[in-house]
Protein backbone atom coordinates (compact mmCIF):
# COMPACT_ATOMS: atom_id res chain seq x y z
CA UNK A 1 0.00 0.00 0.00
CA UNK A 2 1.20 3.45 -0.60
CA UNK A 3 2.33 5.46 2.42
CA UNK A 4 -0.42 7.97 3.47
CA UNK A 5 -0.21 11.96 3.51
CA UNK A 6 -2.40 14.11 5.65
CA UNK A 7 -4.85 15.11 2.01
CA UNK A 8 -5.02 11.45 1.47
CA UNK A 9 -6.46 10.87 4.79
CA UNK A 10 -5.98 6.88 4.72
CA UNK A 11 -6.84 5.36 8.28
CA UNK A 12 -7.01 1.42 8.60
CA UNK A 13 -9.52 0.82 11.30
CA UNK A 14 -8.56 -2.72 11.99
CA UNK A 15 -6.53 -5.35 10.74
CA UNK A 16 -6.14 -6.72 7.41
CA UNK A 17 -8.87 -8.79 5.97
CA UNK A 18 -8.12 -11.85 3.39
CA UNK A 19 -10.69 -11.23 0.62
CA UNK A 20 -9.29 -13.43 -2.14
CA UNK A 21 -6.09 -13.26 -4.17
CA UNK A 22 -7.40 -10.92 -6.62
CA UNK A 23 -8.39 -7.85 -4.15
CA UNK A 24 -5.89 -8.73 -1.43
CA UNK A 25 -2.81 -6.15 -0.68
CA UNK A 26 0.41 -6.73 1.65
CA UNK A 27 0.56 -3.92 4.08
CA UNK A 28 3.53 -3.09 6.41
CA UNK A 29 4.42 -2.94 9.47
CA UNK A 30 4.44 0.35 11.20
CA UNK A 31 5.61 1.05 14.30
CA UNK A 32 3.72 0.55 17.53
CA UNK A 33 3.10 4.19 18.13
CA UNK A 34 0.94 4.17 14.85
CA UNK A 35 -1.27 1.47 16.45
CA UNK A 36 -4.68 2.11 17.93
CA UNK A 37 -4.66 3.25 21.51
CA UNK A 38 -8.54 4.12 22.38
CA UNK A 39 -10.90 1.65 22.77
CA UNK A 40 -13.40 3.08 20.62
CA UNK A 41 -11.34 2.21 17.72
CA UNK A 42 -10.36 -1.22 19.61
CA UNK A 43 -14.57 -1.82 19.04
CA UNK A 44 -14.75 -0.75 15.86
CA UNK A 45 -11.50 -3.68 15.08
CA UNK A 46 -12.98 -6.17 16.30
CA UNK A 47 -16.58 -5.38 14.94
CA UNK A 48 -15.72 -5.79 11.67
CA UNK A 49 -12.32 -7.40 11.47
CA UNK A 50 -13.52 -10.55 13.05
CA UNK A 51 -11.28 -13.22 11.88
CA UNK A 52 -7.79 -11.42 11.93
CA UNK A 53 -5.95 -13.15 14.41
CA UNK A 54 -2.11 -12.82 14.53
CA UNK A 55 -1.63 -9.70 12.51
CA UNK A 56 -1.33 -6.22 14.28
CA UNK A 57 -3.71 -3.75 14.06
CA UNK A 58 -2.65 -0.94 11.86
CA UNK A 59 -3.36 2.71 11.52
CA UNK A 60 -2.56 4.62 8.11
CA UNK A 61 -3.02 7.94 8.80
CA UNK A 62 -0.14 11.16 10.23
CA UNK A 63 -2.64 12.67 12.30
CA UNK A 64 -5.44 11.82 14.94
CA UNK A 65 -8.62 12.95 14.13
CA UNK A 66 -10.19 15.68 16.59
CA UNK A 67 -13.07 16.84 14.95
CA UNK A 68 -16.11 16.81 17.42
CA UNK A 69 -19.42 15.52 16.39
CA UNK A 70 -21.01 18.60 16.24
CA UNK A 71 -18.53 19.86 14.05
CA UNK A 72 -18.50 16.65 11.60
CA UNK A 73 -22.28 16.99 11.39
CA UNK A 74 -21.95 20.85 10.10
CA UNK A 75 -19.44 20.07 7.50
CA UNK A 76 -21.27 17.41 6.51
CA UNK A 77 -25.08 18.89 6.48
CA UNK A 78 -22.89 21.79 4.21
CA UNK A 79 -21.05 19.40 2.10
CA UNK A 80 -24.94 18.20 0.95
CA UNK A 81 -26.48 21.59 1.67
CA UNK A 82 -25.71 23.40 -2.41
CA UNK A 83 -27.70 25.88 -4.13
CA UNK A 84 -30.40 23.50 -5.86
CA UNK A 85 -32.30 24.41 -2.34
CA UNK A 86 -33.95 27.47 -4.37
CA UNK A 87 -35.43 24.99 -6.88
CA UNK A 88 -36.95 22.86 -4.89
CA UNK A 89 -40.02 24.83 -4.58
CA UNK A 90 -39.92 24.66 -8.31
CA UNK A 91 -39.96 21.04 -8.29
CA UNK A 92 -42.48 20.45 -5.75
CA UNK A 93 -45.02 22.72 -8.52
CA UNK A 94 -44.39 20.13 -11.06
CA UNK A 95 -44.97 16.77 -8.34
CA UNK A 96 -47.43 17.99 -6.38
CA UNK A 97 -46.70 17.73 -2.08
CA UNK A 98 -47.27 14.46 -1.66
CA UNK A 99 -44.99 12.55 -4.52
CA UNK A 100 -42.70 15.13 -4.10
CA UNK A 101 -42.61 14.44 -0.55
CA UNK A 102 -42.49 10.39 -1.34
CA UNK A 103 -39.40 11.24 -3.74
CA UNK A 104 -37.60 13.02 -1.38
CA UNK A 105 -37.91 10.41 1.25
CA UNK A 106 -36.94 7.97 -0.88
CA UNK A 107 -33.66 10.07 -2.14
CA UNK A 108 -32.85 10.71 1.93
CA UNK A 109 -33.32 6.61 2.55
CA UNK A 110 -31.24 5.54 -0.83
CA UNK A 111 -28.41 8.29 0.23
CA UNK A 112 -28.06 7.14 3.70
CA UNK A 113 -27.74 3.66 1.88
CA UNK A 114 -24.77 4.90 -0.19
CA UNK A 115 -22.71 5.80 2.52
CA UNK A 116 -23.62 2.96 4.25
CA UNK A 117 -22.29 0.84 1.98
CA UNK A 118 -19.57 3.01 1.52
CA UNK A 119 -18.76 3.39 5.51
CA UNK A 120 -19.09 -0.65 5.56
CA UNK A 121 -16.78 -0.95 2.63
CA UNK A 122 -14.45 1.12 4.70
CA UNK A 123 -14.22 -0.48 7.97
CA UNK A 124 -13.56 -3.95 6.35
CA UNK A 125 -10.65 -2.92 4.30
CA UNK A 126 -9.26 -0.01 6.70
CA UNK A 127 -9.05 2.17 3.96
CA UNK A 128 -11.25 5.64 4.62
CA UNK A 129 -10.83 7.57 0.72
CA UNK A 130 -13.02 6.75 -1.74
CA UNK A 131 -9.93 6.74 -4.45
CA UNK A 132 -8.46 4.03 -2.26
CA UNK A 133 -11.32 1.75 -1.96
CA UNK A 134 -11.32 1.89 -5.45
CA UNK A 135 -7.78 1.19 -5.90
CA UNK A 136 -8.56 -1.66 -3.39
CA UNK A 137 -11.60 -3.29 -5.65
CA UNK A 138 -10.19 -2.95 -9.05
CA UNK A 139 -6.64 -1.80 -8.84
CA UNK A 140 -5.13 1.11 -10.79
CA UNK A 141 -8.24 1.77 -13.03
CA UNK A 142 -11.07 2.06 -9.96
CA UNK A 143 -8.53 4.49 -8.07
CA UNK A 144 -7.88 6.26 -11.23
CA UNK A 145 -12.03 6.39 -12.26
CA UNK A 146 -13.02 6.87 -8.46
CA UNK A 147 -10.74 10.10 -8.58
CA UNK A 148 -11.74 11.68 -12.05
CA UNK A 149 -15.00 11.31 -10.87
CA UNK A 150 -14.53 13.05 -8.03
CA UNK A 151 -12.40 15.87 -9.62
CA UNK A 152 -14.98 16.60 -12.35
CA UNK A 153 -18.16 16.39 -10.17
CA UNK A 154 -16.88 18.66 -7.18
CA UNK A 155 -14.81 21.09 -10.14
CA UNK A 156 -18.17 21.18 -11.59
CA UNK A 157 -19.95 22.23 -8.22
CA UNK A 158 -17.52 24.96 -7.40
CA UNK A 159 -17.91 26.78 -10.98
CA UNK A 160 -21.97 26.56 -10.11
CA UNK A 161 -21.48 28.13 -7.01
CA UNK A 162 -19.17 30.48 -8.00
CA UNK A 163 -21.31 31.20 -11.53
CA UNK A 164 -23.99 31.98 -8.99
CA UNK A 165 -21.48 34.81 -7.25
CA UNK A 166 -20.90 36.37 -10.49
CA UNK A 167 -23.94 36.25 -11.46
CA UNK A 168 -26.17 37.25 -8.38
CA UNK A 169 -23.71 39.20 -6.27
CA UNK A 170 -23.95 42.54 -8.65
CA UNK A 171 -27.59 42.56 -8.25
CA UNK A 172 -27.40 42.32 -4.66
CA UNK A 173 -25.11 45.40 -4.82
CA UNK A 174 -26.97 46.91 -7.49
CA UNK A 175 -30.19 46.53 -5.47
CA UNK A 176 -28.72 47.62 -1.78
CA UNK A 177 -27.22 51.22 -3.94
CA UNK A 178 -30.57 51.89 -5.43
CA UNK A 179 -28.30 52.33 -9.04
CA UNK A 180 -31.25 50.85 -11.77
CA UNK A 181 -28.98 52.04 -14.37
CA UNK A 182 -25.50 51.32 -13.76
CA UNK A 183 -22.55 53.14 -15.67
CA UNK A 184 -19.71 50.49 -15.50
CA UNK A 185 -18.54 50.74 -11.86
CA UNK A 186 -16.07 47.69 -11.36
CA UNK A 187 -17.94 47.04 -8.16
CA UNK A 188 -20.80 45.88 -10.35
CA UNK A 189 -18.71 43.57 -12.30
CA UNK A 190 -19.19 40.13 -11.80
CA UNK A 191 -15.80 39.11 -13.44
CA UNK A 192 -14.23 41.47 -10.48
CA UNK A 193 -16.39 40.52 -7.57
CA UNK A 194 -15.96 36.59 -8.25
CA UNK A 195 -11.97 37.00 -8.17
CA UNK A 196 -12.47 39.03 -5.03
CA UNK A 197 -14.64 36.78 -3.42
CA UNK A 198 -11.98 33.57 -4.63
CA UNK A 199 -8.92 35.18 -3.65
CA UNK A 200 -10.51 37.04 0.03
CA UNK A 201 -12.70 34.29 1.18
CA UNK A 202 -12.30 30.59 -0.48
CA UNK A 203 -8.54 30.75 -0.82
CA UNK A 204 -7.79 31.03 3.06
CA UNK A 205 -9.98 28.36 3.80
CA UNK A 206 -8.88 26.34 1.37
CA UNK A 207 -5.59 26.54 2.58
CA UNK A 208 -5.85 24.76 6.27
CA UNK A 209 -4.54 21.11 6.36
CA UNK A 210 -7.02 19.67 7.41
CA UNK A 211 -11.37 19.77 6.90
CA UNK A 212 -12.02 19.47 10.53
CA UNK A 213 -11.14 23.25 10.89
CA UNK A 214 -14.13 24.17 8.40
CA UNK A 215 -16.60 23.09 11.40
CA UNK A 216 -17.04 26.95 12.24
CA UNK A 217 -17.54 28.25 9.17
CA UNK A 218 -19.82 25.00 7.69
CA UNK A 219 -22.28 26.35 10.87
CA UNK A 220 -22.42 29.94 9.84
CA UNK A 221 -22.96 28.55 6.55
CA UNK A 222 -25.94 26.60 7.69
CA UNK A 223 -26.98 29.77 10.06
CA UNK A 224 -27.40 31.30 6.68
CA UNK A 225 -29.63 28.71 5.03
CA UNK A 226 -31.68 28.58 8.29
CA UNK A 227 -32.16 32.61 8.02
CA UNK A 228 -33.26 31.71 4.10
CA UNK A 229 -35.41 28.99 5.26
CA UNK A 230 -37.12 31.14 8.10
CA UNK A 231 -37.74 34.19 5.76
CA UNK A 232 -39.62 31.98 3.10
CA UNK A 233 -42.11 30.48 5.64
CA UNK A 234 -42.46 34.49 6.80
CA UNK A 235 -43.04 35.57 3.74
CA UNK A 236 -46.29 32.63 3.12
CA UNK A 237 -47.91 34.85 5.56
CA UNK A 238 -47.02 37.99 4.00
CA UNK A 239 -47.61 37.52 0.23
CA UNK A 240 -51.15 37.79 -0.74
CA UNK A 241 -52.34 35.10 -3.24
CA UNK A 242 -52.56 36.08 -6.81
CA UNK A 243 -49.75 38.55 -5.76
CA UNK A 244 -48.98 40.97 -8.78
CA UNK A 245 -45.73 42.00 -10.61
CA UNK A 246 -44.10 44.99 -9.33
CA UNK A 247 -44.67 47.27 -12.25
CA UNK A 248 -42.15 50.40 -11.39
CA UNK A 249 -40.25 51.25 -14.49
CA UNK A 250 -37.25 52.28 -12.61
CA UNK A 251 -36.47 48.97 -11.74
CA UNK A 252 -37.20 47.16 -14.93
CA UNK A 253 -33.61 46.57 -15.73
CA UNK A 254 -33.06 44.53 -12.73
CA UNK A 255 -36.10 42.89 -12.32
CA UNK A 256 -35.38 41.85 -16.02
CA UNK A 257 -32.47 41.37 -15.15
CA UNK A 258 -33.07 38.69 -11.98
CA UNK A 259 -35.89 37.12 -14.15
CA UNK A 260 -34.10 36.14 -17.38
CA UNK A 261 -34.37 32.93 -18.78
CA UNK A 262 -36.95 32.32 -16.73
CA UNK A 263 -41.04 31.16 -17.17
CA UNK A 264 -43.31 34.65 -17.34
CA UNK A 265 -45.99 32.83 -19.73
CA UNK A 266 -47.96 32.17 -16.58
CA UNK A 267 -52.24 33.04 -17.08
CA UNK A 268 -54.04 33.17 -13.65
CA UNK A 269 -57.12 30.68 -13.54
CA UNK A 270 -60.29 32.52 -13.24
CA UNK A 271 -61.95 30.33 -10.58
CA UNK A 272 -58.97 30.93 -7.93
CA UNK A 273 -57.65 27.77 -8.77
CA UNK A 274 -54.29 28.71 -9.25
CA UNK A 275 -54.54 29.27 -5.24
CA UNK A 276 -54.73 25.93 -4.63
CA UNK A 277 -52.01 23.26 -3.78
CA UNK A 278 -51.78 20.75 -5.49
CA UNK A 279 -51.40 16.84 -3.81
CA UNK A 280 -49.90 14.83 -7.44
CA UNK A 281 -49.29 16.87 -10.47
CA UNK A 282 -47.91 15.12 -13.63
CA UNK A 283 -46.70 17.41 -16.64
CA UNK A 284 -43.92 17.77 -18.61
CA UNK A 285 -41.45 18.86 -16.35
CA UNK A 286 -42.10 16.17 -13.68
CA UNK A 287 -39.56 13.67 -14.98
CA UNK A 288 -36.69 16.45 -14.32
CA UNK A 289 -37.49 16.88 -10.44
CA UNK A 290 -36.03 12.95 -10.18
CA UNK A 291 -32.41 13.91 -11.16
CA UNK A 292 -32.67 17.37 -9.18
CA UNK A 293 -33.77 15.41 -6.14
CA UNK A 294 -31.16 12.83 -6.30
CA UNK A 295 -28.60 15.10 -6.46
CA UNK A 296 -29.76 17.00 -3.77
CA UNK A 297 -28.08 14.74 -0.97
CA UNK A 298 -24.81 14.60 -2.71
CA UNK A 299 -21.85 14.43 -0.35
CA UNK A 300 -20.12 11.35 -0.99
CA UNK A 301 -16.59 12.78 -1.60
CA UNK A 302 -16.47 14.38 1.50
CA UNK A 303 -17.89 11.43 3.71
CA UNK A 304 -14.74 9.53 3.88
CA UNK A 305 -12.39 12.73 4.42
CA UNK A 306 -14.45 13.44 7.13
CA UNK A 307 -14.93 10.42 9.02
CA UNK A 308 -11.04 10.11 8.89
CA UNK A 309 -11.01 13.48 10.95
CA UNK A 310 -13.76 12.38 13.10
CA UNK A 311 -12.49 12.27 16.72
CA UNK A 312 -12.41 8.44 18.57
CA UNK A 313 -14.12 7.55 15.14
CA UNK A 314 -15.77 3.91 14.37
CA UNK A 315 -18.30 3.34 11.52
CA UNK A 316 -21.67 3.74 14.22
CA UNK A 317 -20.40 7.31 15.27
CA UNK A 318 -19.88 8.27 11.81
CA UNK A 319 -22.99 6.83 10.39
CA UNK A 320 -24.89 8.29 13.03
CA UNK A 321 -22.87 11.64 11.76
CA UNK A 322 -24.51 11.10 8.18
CA UNK A 323 -28.16 10.30 9.08
CA UNK A 324 -28.65 13.61 11.44
CA UNK A 325 -26.64 15.48 8.61
CA UNK A 326 -28.72 13.72 5.81
CA UNK A 327 -32.44 14.32 8.45
CA UNK A 328 -31.64 18.04 8.94
CA UNK A 329 -31.58 18.59 5.34
CA UNK A 330 -34.12 16.38 4.54
CA UNK A 331 -36.40 18.72 6.56
CA UNK A 332 -35.08 22.20 5.58
CA UNK A 333 -35.81 20.86 1.64
CA UNK A 334 -38.85 19.92 2.49
CA UNK A 335 -40.08 23.06 4.61
CA UNK A 336 -38.10 25.50 1.83
CA UNK A 337 -40.26 23.70 -1.16
CA UNK A 338 -43.48 23.61 1.02
CA UNK A 339 -43.82 27.01 2.22
CA UNK A 340 -42.34 28.05 -1.41
CA UNK A 341 -44.79 26.59 -3.41
CA UNK A 342 -47.59 27.50 -0.87
CA UNK A 343 -46.99 31.13 -1.30
CA UNK A 344 -46.46 31.37 -5.17
CA UNK A 345 -48.13 27.67 -6.28
CA UNK A 346 -48.07 27.52 -10.06
CA UNK A 347 -46.51 30.86 -10.06
CA UNK A 348 -43.17 29.80 -8.54
CA UNK A 349 -40.24 29.91 -11.04
CA UNK A 350 -37.13 27.55 -11.42
CA UNK A 351 -34.89 30.03 -8.81
CA UNK A 352 -37.36 30.89 -5.85
CA UNK A 353 -35.86 33.85 -5.39
CA UNK A 354 -36.23 35.33 -8.41
CA UNK A 355 -39.89 35.23 -8.20
CA UNK A 356 -39.78 37.32 -4.93
CA UNK A 357 -37.84 39.96 -6.82
CA UNK A 358 -41.16 40.29 -8.97
CA UNK A 359 -43.45 41.47 -6.34
CA UNK A 360 -40.55 43.74 -4.97
CA UNK A 361 -37.02 43.66 -6.20
CA UNK A 362 -36.12 46.50 -3.45
CA UNK A 363 -37.26 43.96 -0.54
CA UNK A 364 -35.21 44.18 2.10
CA UNK A 365 -35.49 40.89 3.48
CA UNK A 366 -35.36 39.48 0.25
CA UNK A 367 -32.17 41.35 -0.56
CA UNK A 368 -30.47 39.98 3.06
CA UNK A 369 -31.47 36.82 2.20
CA UNK A 370 -29.91 36.83 -1.30
CA UNK A 371 -27.11 37.95 1.09
CA UNK A 372 -26.93 34.93 3.41
CA UNK A 373 -27.15 32.37 0.49
CA UNK A 374 -24.53 34.14 -1.39
CA UNK A 375 -22.64 33.95 1.74
CA UNK A 376 -23.66 29.91 2.49
CA UNK A 377 -22.61 29.28 -1.33
CA UNK A 378 -18.79 30.91 -1.02
CA UNK A 379 -17.95 28.96 2.32
CA UNK A 380 -19.63 25.33 0.77
CA UNK A 381 -16.84 26.52 -1.97
CA UNK A 382 -13.53 25.03 0.36
CA UNK A 383 -15.19 22.22 1.36
CA UNK A 384 -15.91 20.81 -2.39
CA UNK A 385 -12.47 21.87 -3.02
CA UNK A 386 -10.60 19.39 -0.23
CA UNK A 387 -11.88 15.85 -1.81
CA UNK A 388 -10.55 17.68 -5.09
CA UNK A 389 -6.90 17.91 -3.84
CA UNK A 390 -7.16 14.44 -2.30
CA UNK A 391 -8.10 12.97 -5.58
CA UNK A 392 -5.32 14.94 -7.65
CA UNK A 393 -2.90 13.80 -4.68
CA UNK A 394 -3.88 10.53 -5.26
CA UNK A 395 -3.48 10.40 -8.80
CA UNK A 396 -0.45 12.56 -9.32
CA UNK A 397 1.69 11.96 -6.04
CA UNK A 398 0.41 8.83 -4.50
CA UNK A 399 3.97 8.00 -2.56
CA UNK A 400 4.53 11.29 -1.42
CA UNK A 401 4.56 12.77 2.33
CA UNK A 402 2.38 15.70 3.33
CA UNK A 403 3.82 18.88 1.95
CA UNK A 404 2.47 22.49 2.61
CA UNK A 405 3.76 23.71 -0.65
CA UNK A 406 2.47 21.32 -2.94
CA UNK A 407 -0.85 21.47 -0.67
CA UNK A 408 -1.32 25.31 -1.57
CA UNK A 409 -0.26 25.41 -4.76
CA UNK A 410 -2.94 22.68 -5.88
CA UNK A 411 -5.59 25.06 -3.93
CA UNK A 412 -4.45 27.72 -5.65
CA UNK A 413 -4.29 26.09 -9.39
CA UNK A 414 -7.43 24.72 -8.47
CA UNK A 415 -9.21 28.25 -7.79
CA UNK A 416 -7.42 30.02 -10.70
CA UNK A 417 -9.24 26.64 -13.09
CA UNK A 418 -12.04 27.63 -11.74
CA UNK A 419 -12.04 31.37 -12.17
CA UNK A 420 -11.08 31.13 -15.55
CA UNK A 421 -14.24 29.01 -16.33
CA UNK A 422 -16.48 30.96 -14.55
CA UNK A 423 -15.25 34.21 -16.16
CA UNK A 424 -14.34 33.24 -19.58
CA UNK A 425 -16.93 30.25 -20.57
CA UNK A 426 -20.39 31.59 -21.02
CA UNK A 427 -22.02 27.96 -21.24
CA UNK A 428 -20.15 26.31 -18.05
CA UNK A 429 -23.29 25.12 -16.96
CA UNK A 430 -24.41 23.08 -19.58
CA UNK A 431 -21.07 21.80 -20.04
CA UNK A 432 -21.01 20.55 -16.21
CA UNK A 433 -24.49 19.30 -16.62
CA UNK A 434 -23.15 16.79 -18.83
CA UNK A 435 -20.58 15.93 -16.23
CA UNK A 436 -22.24 16.16 -12.99
CA UNK A 437 -24.90 13.61 -14.97
CA UNK A 438 -22.05 11.42 -14.95
CA UNK A 439 -20.12 11.76 -12.47
CA UNK A 440 -22.44 12.44 -9.84
CA UNK A 441 -24.84 9.16 -10.31
CA UNK A 442 -21.37 7.21 -10.07
CA UNK A 443 -20.68 8.80 -6.78
CA UNK A 444 -23.44 8.29 -5.23
CA UNK A 445 -24.80 4.88 -7.04
CA UNK A 446 -22.82 3.38 -8.85
CA UNK A 447 -18.87 2.68 -7.09
CA UNK A 448 -19.93 2.53 -3.50
CA UNK A 449 -22.37 -0.64 -4.31
CA UNK A 450 -19.78 -2.26 -6.67
CA UNK A 451 -16.93 -1.53 -4.61
CA UNK A 452 -18.73 -3.07 -1.84
CA UNK A 453 -19.70 -5.73 -3.73
CA UNK A 454 -15.92 -6.46 -4.74
CA UNK A 455 -14.51 -5.40 -1.35
CA UNK A 456 -16.36 -7.88 0.61
CA UNK A 457 -15.74 -11.26 -0.03
CA UNK A 458 -17.42 -14.24 -0.87
CA UNK A 459 -16.96 -16.11 1.48
CA UNK A 460 -18.40 -13.50 4.14
CA UNK A 461 -21.62 -12.93 1.85
CA UNK A 462 -22.01 -14.97 -1.56
CA UNK A 463 -23.12 -12.92 -4.40
CA UNK A 464 -26.64 -14.31 -3.99
CA UNK A 465 -27.14 -12.64 -0.36
CA UNK A 466 -29.60 -9.97 0.20
CA UNK A 467 -26.96 -7.32 0.75
CA UNK A 468 -25.60 -7.90 -2.37
CA UNK A 469 -28.98 -8.15 -4.58
CA UNK A 470 -29.46 -4.91 -2.95
CA UNK A 471 -25.88 -3.47 -3.36
CA UNK A 472 -26.43 -4.85 -7.33
CA UNK A 473 -30.14 -3.05 -7.53
CA UNK A 474 -28.49 -0.02 -6.52
CA UNK A 475 -25.77 0.18 -8.98
CA UNK A 476 -28.61 -0.36 -11.53
CA UNK A 477 -30.65 2.13 -10.24
CA UNK A 478 -27.66 4.82 -10.65
CA UNK A 479 -27.40 3.37 -14.37
CA UNK A 480 -30.96 4.40 -14.70
CA UNK A 481 -30.53 8.21 -13.03
CA UNK A 482 -27.08 8.56 -15.07
CA UNK A 483 -29.90 7.69 -18.25
CA UNK A 484 -32.35 10.16 -17.29
CA UNK A 485 -30.47 12.59 -16.74
CA UNK A 486 -28.28 13.01 -20.34
CA UNK A 487 -31.59 12.12 -21.50
CA UNK A 488 -32.91 15.48 -20.19
CA UNK A 489 -30.10 17.13 -20.53
CA UNK A 490 -29.80 16.44 -24.34
CA UNK A 491 -33.76 17.04 -24.06
CA UNK A 492 -32.72 21.10 -23.10
CA UNK A 493 -30.23 21.24 -25.67
CA UNK A 494 -32.46 20.65 -28.44
CA UNK A 495 -35.29 22.23 -27.48
CA UNK A 496 -33.56 25.55 -26.47
CA UNK A 497 -35.31 25.36 -22.94
CA UNK A 498 -33.40 25.05 -19.27
CA UNK A 499 -34.54 23.24 -16.35
CA UNK A 500 -31.66 22.01 -14.68
CA UNK A 501 -31.32 22.39 -11.13
CA UNK A 502 -28.37 22.96 -8.97
CA UNK A 503 -26.30 20.76 -6.27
Amino acid sequence: MEPAESEMSILSNGKSHDLGDDISMPMKSLPEEDQFEDEGNVTECEEFLPNSEGKKPMRFTDFEGKTSFGMSVFNLGNAIMGSGILGLAYAMANTGILLFLFLLTAVAALSSYSIHLLLKSSGIVGIRAYEQLGFRAFGTPGKMAAGIAITLQNIGAMSSYLYIVKSELPLVIQAFLKADTPSGEWYLNGNYLVVLVSIGIILPLALMKQLGYLGYTSGFSLSCMVFFLISVIFKKFQIPCPFEDYSYNGTATLLNATSAGYHNGYVPAEDGSDCAPRMFTLNSQTAYTVPILAFAFVCHPEVLPIYTELRNPTKRKMQHVANISVLIMYTMYFLAALFGYLTFYGRVEAELLHTYSQIDPYDTLILCVRVAVLTAVTLTVPIVLFPVRRAIQQMLFPEKTFNWLRHIAIAVMLLIFINMLVIFAPNILGIFGIIGATSAPCLIFIFPAVFYIRIVSKEDEPMNSTPKILAACFAGLGVLFMTMSLSFIIIDWTTGSSNAGGH
